[in-house]
């Protein structure tokens, strides 16, 4: 987490202040700690001003911005209403000033301002069929790009000043257009591609929302800002902490233990449950064969699975869901031990930011009568491992750099 740490990460990379004033734009479950690192690390004597929106629970105070809580990851009111007001600010500051956009996993919910004649209410129905559906979130965040006011580069559009860009990616890839929906950065895909994907995944969008993209098929509704634009000639971005970065630094404590770490990418992402089958085919043949990797070793991943919600659904996230898949498959195999958590502290919508996966996890469960196959169907992750008090709580860690998985083999 430290590798991660906007405390670390963010002065280093701040840009030169210019003649005139800043406008701070942040957005995303790091927003407050990439600003107070950006207050911490300002001259005094230059002007800075604007507005840090996190998810609630995730805000630190500022002195010289100020902080707002939105909606995560369902959009709600106060997001669209510093939406609203950071889209102004941006169209405010003159070309002798600069906007510093910080940028994190979670801004694509709590930058939701729709598009005229599309309501809040038509994003939040659209946001939650795309969470269930299994979409990735780039798909998700194509979506919504094309209902967006200010995401999809077009933040940076409405900006007559310098923009300069900070990114803590929690997707895979680090592609700053996917991250909090690429509000500087421009946006290569199109509106017949958020249809496409609604079509994939058979959703049924409100009225409003289809309307709207229909009209953006007729060439009626103006396209996002595409690579090349002129409105990028004086936008810069720098993506500052990755998963891999994190991964990284996580191999360098296994090797102070004396224990082989083996990244496995940090891109890894499919149905929660079915990675986990593909790591647990590998742990046997490590177990059984030393191969391809001898024990002990600790295998390493990142990315961000996804979960496709079948009924009403139970609780937990996919780093849950996924250990607890792995469970299954692992039937209590012998010597091996997993952790899951994605690293901004929340998985899903529960308190807990993963759980911990032990050998004799299967056969606690089963003296507690918990049917491990019967909640993994409804996603009831979160049940399981709070029954055997294997959840790992951490809170929010005010930052975000996607899902850690760690399967240590004795």
């Amino acid at each position: 987490m430290a590798a991660a740490d906007p405390a670390l990460i963010v002065p280093p990379n701040l840009p030169e202040p210019p003649d005139g004033r800043t406008l701070v734009l942040a957005a995303g479950k790091a927003a407050t700690s990439m600003a107070l690192a950006v207050e911490r690390a300002w001259p005094e004597d230059r002007k800075l001003f604007g507005i840090a929106l996190t998810r609630y629970g995730h805000a630190q105070p500022l002195e010289r911005l100020r902080w707002v809580e939105g909606g995560h990851p369902v959009p709600d009111e106060a997001g669209e209403t510093a939406a609203r007001e950071m889209l102004a600010a941006a169209r405010a500051v003159k070309p002798m000033d600069m906007m510093l956009a910080l940028l994190s996993g979670g801004g694509s919910a709590l930058l939701t301002l729709p598009v005229e004649g599309v309501t809040l209410a038509d994003m939040k129905a659209v946001t939650r069929d795309l969470l269930k559906s299994g979409a990735a979130i780039q798909e998700i965040n194509t979506v919504r790009k094309h209902l967006s006011q200010i995401q999809g580069g077009r933040l940076a559009a409405a900006c007559k000043a310098p923009v300069r860009t900070l990114i803590i990616s929690d997707v895979a890839g680090d592609n700053a257009t996917h991250i909090a929906s690429g509000p500087c950065s421009p946006d290569p895909t199109t509106y017949q591609d958020a249809v496409d994907i609604l079509n994939r995944f058979d959703i049924k969008p409100p009225t409003a929302v289809l309307r709207h993209l229909i009209a953006g098929l007729r060439g009626e509704c103006e396209e996002t800002p595409k690579p090349g634009a002129a409105v990028f000639e004086d936008v810069q971005a720098k993506v500052i902490a990755t998963s891999r970065g994190s991964m990284q630094a996580a191999s360098r404590l296994f090797e102070e233990a004396g224990i082989a770490p083996v990244i496995l990418g940090d891109s890894v992402t499919g149905e929660a449950r079915e990675v986990a089958k593909v790591m647990a085919a590998l742990v046997r043949d490590v177990r059984a064969h030393g191969t391809p990797f001898k024990p002990p070793v600790a295998l390493l991943s990142g990315g961000e699975c996804t979960v496709t919600v079948r009924g009403t659904g139970g609780r937990g996230g996919r780093c849950a869901e996924f250990l607890l898949s792995l469970c299954l498959e692992l039937a209590g195999m012998e010597g091996v031990h997993a952790l899951a958590a994605d690293t901004d502290g929340i998985d899903g919508t529960e308190d807990n930011a993963g759980a911990l996966l032990a050998p004799d996890s299967l056969a606690r469960a089963r003296a507690k009568s918990l049917d491990a196959r019967k909640l993994l169907a409804e996603h009831d992750s979160y049940g399981f491992f709070s029954a055997l008090g294997d959840l790992v709580v951490t809170g929010p860690t005010r930052t975000n750099v996607n899902d850690y998985r760690a399967i240590l083999i004795a």
